[in-house]
């Protein structure tokens, strides 16, 4: 198990330890100053973000809506946005929101793989999956219309002479819960639209190239807030917290 300075009060409402930056404090500035839209090959919106500032539906403060008009429909990739300063190491805090049934965003660690958010999906490709590679632990999902929370300690590939010599792992609480532990992460899915690595080698083409927190626009009612983030340096592969 890892070492006490990323051991955090998990769930939701944990407030930022010492060290850690703000991703998103409810603020038009914040969102602004820290965020762009991801540029990549579906890329269809046009700046400054579109995504708005709402009032929190259950509790105090402001919160981010992810309902992008250009993702209507579920254009994902259209108008997703990234953190402007990328990482490798991290312990993740994010609270989310799903205003109605079916609703659907998407977490991405390093702008590559998944942690999904999706309203009434009990697959690998479901609420709180690491996509494609868990089940996903719905039994800690506190429903629609209330706040959920992601507490996850992640660690990126690992490389020499520019080949992959340890794959990508994290351990992430929902709801409080501990609901994986030391995952390791194969691959980028989704293809060149979710973000990078995606169009190497059908995923399979990790490279050793840090990346941005993502929150994904599907053109649905999902809120975020509460989102704070801690560099680490993980020299060894464990992300048990």
């Amino acid at each position: 198990m890892i070492s006490a300075n990323v051991q955090a009060q998990v769930g939701v409402g944990t407030s930022a330890p010492k060290g850690a930056e703000i991703l998103f404090d409810g603020s038009r500035q914040m969102l602004d100053s820290k965020w762009i839209y991801w540029e990549g090959p579906r890329f269809a919106a046009t700046p400054p973000i579109k995504w708005t500032i709402e009032k929190d539906p259950d509790g105090k403060g402001t919160v981010l809506n992810t309902n992008d008009p250009t993702a209507a429909g579920g254009k994902y990739g259209t108008a997703d946005i990234v953190t402007k300063q990328a990482f490798r190491d991290f312990r993740l805090h994010i609270e989310f929101y799903i205003l109605k049934p079916g609703g659907n965003s998407g977490v991405y660690l390093q702008n590559r793989y998944e942690i999904q958010v999706l309203d009434g999906d009990t697959t690998s490709h479901g609420m709180a999956a690491v996509i494609n590679e868990t089940p996903s632990p719905y039994h800690a999902y506190n429903g629609v219309g209330k706040w959920n929370s992601y507490d996850i300690v992640f660690r990126a590939a690992r490389f020499q002479d520019g080949k992959r010599t340890e794959k990508a792992r994290l351990t992430m609480y929902f709801n409080g819960k501990k609901v994986h532990t030391n995952q390791d992460i194969n691959q980028v899915w989704g293809g060149p639209n979710s973000g990078i690595d995606g169009g190497n080698d059908g995923g399979k083409g990790i490279t050793d190239t840090p990346g941005g927190l993502k929150l994904q626009a599907e053109g649905h009612d999902v809120y975020y807030r509460n989102i704070w983030i801690k560099e680490l340096d993980l020299k060894k592969a464990d992300t048990d917290f």
